[in-house]
């Protein structure tokens, strides 16, 4: 067998041995000098390993770009800036110091003021930095660190000095979010350990997940249901469908055929029959809402990680709240206020003192640090201990690697939001895997890549989406959606979902009308058609945006016209909601400057019923009310952003009860997707042009 060392350009963790040895191919690959080459298909032996090294080498452009995004972001954005994206608190206070490992000193640091969401959480690198008169940008002097704990306004920053430095006291505090390496860190060893692995479980649920081997299951008919639940038949066979895997099981979920309610009941189930599971997502919301429908059901569940919604029922999830409500808590608090003490008594001591002081002090300080060893291991029995009784353990992806439950195994790993989760992301909580569970809809909003070339070579595809179509039946589909009227549903049906999508009794028929007698009756899915109309996309050649400032016009003339029937005084209790959508930021900013300056529509705005954003803004939202200006016209029929159906998926199913469309369609109609959809308004009675709001 080769020795590894003899790979050219490949580097491994020790423990790791070279990847997949049973294809004994080292020098093959030591030969390929283009890891980004074209994807193999898998009547190649080498097919495998061809394509993790390609995503590996795709991640690390994705790393390059991010690091060189975040630098410019950095360099040029205002403390001001970084405070409203969440990556800085400012101003701070440091509340206490501690010793940590190494005689390293731990700051409890607390914002000033408090108040708005963050980035912070646990294991991302973060640098103190002192805002000193005279001093700015990179020439602030910084203190570097990783962060230990974040509660509400209060993080431990864990250093990497002895001793504070001076410049601590010549001005304000502040801490910054630094470049988030951990993650990338994690995913590469993640990837080393998926492509190391030989004759493992791990190596069997890498060749399942990537379609090498067939996915295995229990007959569906000796899963017995323990827990009643109002669930309609697909959602039941999908929560079969888990409980008989063996290996993976996919529960996909199209908009509005309530993914999460079915996947809350399948972890209840397999919880029935397992001692302890852990729930991951690429997304802080989507960990957030798992842990409050869990808790809510009675499960005892441990929340790792910053949760990005602050309220009182997650943070007593939060390991943090659960160790300070285990029974050894007061010991461990009473030695660490006593090491502190000691602490506080060495700090008395000058710097010029005999050599009596000298040894006090270093006895005070080698008290404290022996007495907060004692009471580090004493958090670990406390950790161990709450994680030995847990349900289930839920977090990110990334988080799945925290230090305090890294070495845990899992018979079954839950993956929600899957279809929205890099490759690499999904190997982290897998490698600690017996089987898997992923749940996500690969027809909605890819995973975000910042490397363009990264996305063209592929790596917006997510294992979710390459399991589903190389095991097609290892997925089942939720098929009743609850959130559309019938025709808002029936085109998106259609185009992605084999026609297999039906509405709900309660939401089939519910329209506008059906809210309001006042609304007139009309079709639940408009569009208005501004050809030949001289509505003329604009270019903002500052930001390579697009704006199409008369159709947003036409847009918002028909929503105040749809509006006038409507008096939010006689709904208090059930508020209608509009959303407002383009796919451009250029629009986006014209269409908020114009609602402020329409009588019609600004109130709503104030009362918070009316939002504006891209496609994005809204993922896993709903409206009563979807607009849509499509922006898009020119003589040339380019349409850009457009191309992206999926995209435009998410974006027309957001609507419950009516779908407002505008665009121009001499050029959208090149397209076949728009050309489908033009053929579908026209159909059912849909098609307006901008001629009849004259």
């Amino acid at each position: 067998m080769a020795d590894p060392a003899s790979v050219a350009k490949v580097k491994f963790p020790p423990d790791l041995r070279p990847p997949f040895p049973r294809f004994r191919c080292y020098q093959r690959f030591a030969q390929d000098l283009n890891p980004l080459a074209e994807q193999p298909t898998y009547t190649d032996p080498y097919a495998l390993e061809k394509e993790l090294r390609k995503v590996q080498a795709l991640m690390k452009l994705e790393q390059q770009e991010d690091l060189e995004q975040f630098k410019i972001k950095s360099a040029q954005a205002t403390i001001a800036e970084r405070q409203k994206r969440g990556l800085t608190w400012y101003p701070v206070k440091i509340t206490s110091e501690d010793i940590g490992f190494g005689g390293k000193l731990v700051l409890e640091l607390e914002r000033q003021g408090g108040g708005g969401l963050h980035l912070f959480q646990v294991g991302k690198n973060a640098a103190l930095f002192g805002n000193i008169p005279g001093r700015s940008g990179s020439d602030r002097p910084t203190l570097s660190g990783v962060i230990t704990s974040v509660k509400r306004n209060k993080i431990l920053l864990a250093t990497t000095k002895e001793d504070l430095p001076d410049w601590v006291d010549e001005g304000k505090l502040g801490v910054d979010l630094t470049f988030d390496e951990v993650s990338y860190r994690e995913m590469e060893y993640a990837l080393g350990k998926v492509m190391g692995a030989y004759d493992s479980r791990l190596a069997e649920l890498r060749d399942v997940l990537l379609g090498a081997k067939p996915a295995r299951y229990k007959p569906e008919a000796e899963a017995t249901l323990y827990y009643p639940s109002p669930l309609n038949q697909s959602q039941l066979a999908a929560v079969r469908h888990v409980l008989a895997a063996q290996d993976v099981a996919i529960i996909h979920g199209p908009p509005g055929t309530g993914k999460t309610t079915t996947l809350v009941q399948a972890i209840l189930e397999t919880i029935r029959r397992e001692r302890r599971v852990l729930v991951c997502a690429p997304s802080n919301t989507a960990v957030d809402l798992l842990t409050e429908k869990l808790a809510e059901r009675g499960v005892n569940v441990i929340r790792m990680g910053n949760p990005s919604r602050v309220s009182d029922l997650l943070l007593q999830h939060t390991l943090d709240a659960q160790i300070m409500n285990h029974k050894s808590y007061a010991e461990l608090r009473s030695m660490r206020q006593t090491a502190e003490q000691y602490r506080e008594e060495a700090g008395k001591f000058k710097r010029h003192f005999g050599w009596e002081e000298r040894e006090q002090r270093r006895q005070l300080k080698q008290q404290a640090h022996d007495l907060l060893q004692e009471s580090d291991q004493l958090e670990r029995y406390i950790t161990e201990d709450l994680l030995e009784q847990v349900q289930v353990i839920t977090c990110t992806l990334v988080g799945a690697s925290n230090r305090a439950i890294r070495h845990l195994t899992y018979e079954t790993v839950f993956i929600d939001e899957a279809a929205q989760a890099l490759e690499p992301g999904c190997w982290i909580p897998i490698s600690k895997a017996n089987r898997v569970v992923l749940a996500g809809d690969h027809q909605q909003l890819p995973p975000t890549v910042k490397s363009e070339k990264a996305a063209a070579q592929g790596l917006r595809e997510t294992l979710f989406e390459k399991c589903i179509r190389r095991q097609p039946d290892t997925a089942r589909m939720l098929e009743v959606q609850y959130r559309m009227h019938e025709q808002i549903m029936e085109f998106s049906s259609e185009q992605f979902y084999e026609g297999r999508l039906k509405a709900a009794p309660s939401v089939a028929h519910a329209d506008l009308p059906a809210y309001d007698l006042r609304f007139a009756p009309d079709t639940a899915v408009e569009f208005l058609d501004t050809a030949g109309f001289g509505f003329q996309e604009i270019t903002i050649e500052e930001s390579r945006s697009t704006a199409n400032p008369e159709e947003a016009d036409l847009l918002l003339k028909r929503l105040a016209q749809l509006l006038e029937a409507y008096d939010q005084a006689d709904h208090e209790a059930d508020l209608l909601t509009i959303g407002v959508i383009a796919p451009y930021r250029a629009q986006i900013n014209y269409l908020k400057d114009a609602i402020e300056e329409n009588d019609e529509l600004v109130g709503l705005l104030e009362h918070r019923m009316l939002s504006v954003g891209t496609v994005d803004a809204f993922q896993g939202q709903e409206r009563d009310i979807i607009a849509i200006s499509l922006t898009r016209s020119n003589p040339q029929g380019e349409i850009g952003f457009l191309s992206d159906i999926r995209r435009m998926n998410v974006g027309m199913t957001r609507a419950r009860r009516k779908l407002l469309l505008v665009g121009d369609s001499s050029t959208l109609g090149a397209h076949p997707f728009y050309k489908a959809f033009l053929d579908y308004v026209e159909s059912i009675g849909a098609y307006r042009t901008a001629w009849e709001l004259q």
